[in-house]
């Protein structure tokens, strides 16, 4: 089968096209899946440089998100074939023509939608609706909103506002119009020399109830600033920037915050009950309105390397996709 294949620790311009990947086989309580399209996040790009703790070794199938068509199953599975689901393989093999699955991670593609609509169902907006709830977001507050221009940045700032929150949100500024389209209230220059500073300009100086830290680096600093004290909550989620020193010298005398940090797949597995609870309330959101299917820019399959490269520099818009 066709497949993208990461040869190297050296990011996504090692990834190659290949054609000759064996399909996989499924396993009980497993699913194989003929891909029809295939989402692209910033984890394939952590993985691909080494820095996913526990990720897999090149030469391996990248991409960990994909939706399609169930053509085989294993023991004990009673989804039926020929049913669309989309889903999550943290170990790869995503970007390829096939992909198995765990049948109990395998969601049905909402009546009516494409299978690229139903990307972002599974990584992007339950890790935005969890940044949320664990940051304990109320109406009447005010949420920092980092990378809101991207696919789980877009699905923070709907959601947010449709909770009640006034919206602060960053993004680099060719990007500005899209995010205020999605009804923030506030939209600032991720290149800003002091965000920090912004940011508590617009809040009378006592800073923003939650921010949503998806960028790491620097940034992280500017959040933790940019946070009402005591009270505030930062939400940790991300790191593409890189990684950031913070010492408990910082929690004690610089920043009083509480501090959260939030990766999707463990919360998966340590609190199922909660993210079943989460997913519940993602579907009441694309029930009433406040959500509907993804429109992802679509690329071929051969367009991988570029597309994750242009992520990687944050010169994209919304949620990205693979066609196979």
């Amino acid at each position: 089968m066709r497949a993208l294949q990461q040869t190297s620790l050296n990011g996504p311009a090692d990834l190659r096209l290949v054609t000759d990947a064996p399909i996989p086989v499924t396993g009980p309580g497993e699913v194989l899946i003929r891909v029809v399209a295939a989402g692209l996040n910033f984890v394939d790009i952590s993985q691909a440089r080494g820095t996913f703790a526990g990720g897999p070794q090149p030469p391996y199938v990248a991409g960990i998100e994909a939706a399609g068509e169930v053509t085989a199953v294993g023991e004990g599975v009673e989804l039926e074939l020929g049913t669309h689901v989309v889903g999550v393989s943290i170990r790869g093999g995503a970007f390829a023509e096939y992909l198995v699955l765990p049948a109990v991670a395998a969601l049905p593609v909402p009546a009516g939608w494409d299978d690229e609509q139903a990307l972002g169902l599974v990584v992007s907006w339950p890790t935005a609706l969890a940044a949320l709830r664990l940051g304990g977001l109320g109406a009447g507050q005010t949420v920092l909103i980092h990378a809101a221009a991207g696919g789980t940045g877009q699905a923070a700032v709907k959601m947010a506002k449709h909770y009640g929150a006034t919206v602060i949100a960053t993004a680099s500024p060719e990007k500005h119009e899209v995010v205020r389209g999605l009804g923030a209230d506030h939209v600032l220059s991720s290149r800003s020399a002091d965000l920090a500073a912004e940011v508590l300009r617009l809040t009378d100086g006592v800073g923003v109830d939650l921010t949503l830290e998806s960028v790491g680096g620097p940034t992280l600093d500017a959040s933790l600033s940019a946070t009402k004290r005591v009270t505030g909550r930062v939400v940790v989620f991300g790191l593409p920037a890189g990684e950031a020193a913070l010492s408990n010298w910082d929690l004690v005398y610089k920043h009083q915050v509480q501090l959260i940090g939030l990766n999707i797949g463990i919360l998966i597995q340590t609190t199922p009950q909660l993210y079943g609870e989460i997913m519940g309330e993602l579907f009441r959101l694309l029930a009433t309105g406040v959500l509907g299917p993804a429109e992802p820019t679509t690329y071929e399959l051969a367009d991988g390397p570029k597309v994750l490269t242009e992520l990687e520099s944050r010169a994209t818009i919304g949620k990205l996709a693979l066609l196979l």
